[in-house]
């Protein structure tokens, strides 16, 4: 199923036979998300004497922090890791910046795992919808940044990720990330027009997957975080299963199992390979070694090559796909993509 020719706000409206909380005009919004998100911050500068930079998040807050430490890491002048369940993070004390996201501000485990490192004497920034988080950090004297009130978390990756990304620079712990953002959002409003249209990218890839499951594959970095991101937004939008794998990692290990059942695999899987611009030799190789191993085993193969002008344009780029591709998918079977009644009853 593909959009139709109606037009809401400039863009095609959802033919989705049942949306109940609006995802594709949200997903179709992510440009506009993303701008919103990068207005300027006044923020006080972080404390001298950081020594490392912890992302908590849960969920798709959890993708947001992944998102943030793959394009910060290799580039800010104090480590960034990311916490997302399991037991609290450590090693925290007053030289540690902790950035906690939650759409919500009510995931326990990100209120719980914050609170500790408020204790701790961590500097706290807290980004959220309102919630718990918002309380404990006007109640700390904490910093707190609003994120848009009523989507799903699912639907703010991208002022999650942005804020972040602008407030790590107000704090004094990035630099020049403001001009990265507004190239993502020019080159994203850009290609919006022909990803949405009716036969566009998300509705060939969907049809092409049909009822089989998606196994996608990214290179660590960006790549694997869009990987990710496509699995989880199947499971949720489409109610479909769905997996996901990162080069170079899945070479050592995934592709050895693939060897013995193709007469069952090949009937139930369907390869997406994410793939950004600026790869080097040993990626492209390695995409064309994984690519000869599971031709015979997987009932089709599918590229997605990022489009944009640097590498926050070009996840984002990917995640847009990605988005409709699952609201296509759930379109297709009559599924109402917003509910998701199972992770209700697991995570609460």
């Amino acid at each position: 199923m593909s959009p139709g020719p109606a037009v809401e706000g400039g863009r095609p409206a959802s033919s989705l036979p049942l949306d109940s909380l609006g995802l594709w005009e949200l997903t179709a919004g992510l440009p506009e998300q993303l701008a919103a998100a990068a207005g300027p911050l006044s923020l006080e500068p972080a404390p001298p004497g950081l020594t490392h930079v912890v992302l908590i998040g849960v969920g798709e807050a959890a993708t947001a922090a992944r998102a943030v430490a793959a394009l910060v890491g290799p580039r800010a002048p104090l480590p960034v890791t990311v916490w997302s369940g399991g037991p609290t993070p450590g090693a925290l004390g007053p030289a540690s910046l902790v950035v906690a996201l939650s759409g919500s501000g009510d995931t326990a485990g990100t209120v719980a795992a914050t609170a500790m490192a408020r204790r701790a004497g961590a500097t706290v920034l807290a980004v959220s919808g309102g919630g718990d988080l918002r309380a404990e950090a006007t109640a700390a004297g904490d910093r707190w940044l609003e994120l848009p009130p009523g989507p799903p978390e699912r639907a703010l990756l991208g002022a999650m990720t942005v804020t972040s990304l602008v407030a790590l620079e107000a704090l004094g712990v990035l630099r020049d990330i403001g001009p990265e953002v507004r190239r993502a959002v020019d080159s994203l409003a850009r290609h919006r027009d022909a990803v949405l249209r009716p036969g566009g990218l998300p509705a060939a890839v969907a049809r092409r997957i049909g009822r089989t499951f998606p196994l996608i594959h990214g290179v660590e970095g960006l790549g694997a975080v869009a990987a990710r991101r496509w699995k989880n937004q199947v499971n949720t939008n489409a109610k479909a299963p769905a997996f996901w794998a990162a080069l170079p990692d899945l070479g050592h290990n995934e592709v050895a199992g693939w060897g013995q059942d193709g007469d069952v695999t090949r009937q139930v899987f369907t390869l997406v390979s994410l793939r950004l611009a600026d790869e080097s030799p040993a990626v492209t190789q390695a995409f064309a070694a994984v690519a000869a191993q599971l031709d015979e085993v997987v009932a089709d193969m599918i590229e997605v090559r990022a489009a944009g002008e640097g590498l926050l344009a070009e996840f984002f780029f990917l995640v847009l796909v990605g988005d409709l591709v699952s609201l296509l998918m759930a379109g297709r079977e009559g599924i109402d993509p917003g509910p998701a009644p199972a992770v209700d009853a697991v995570a609460g």
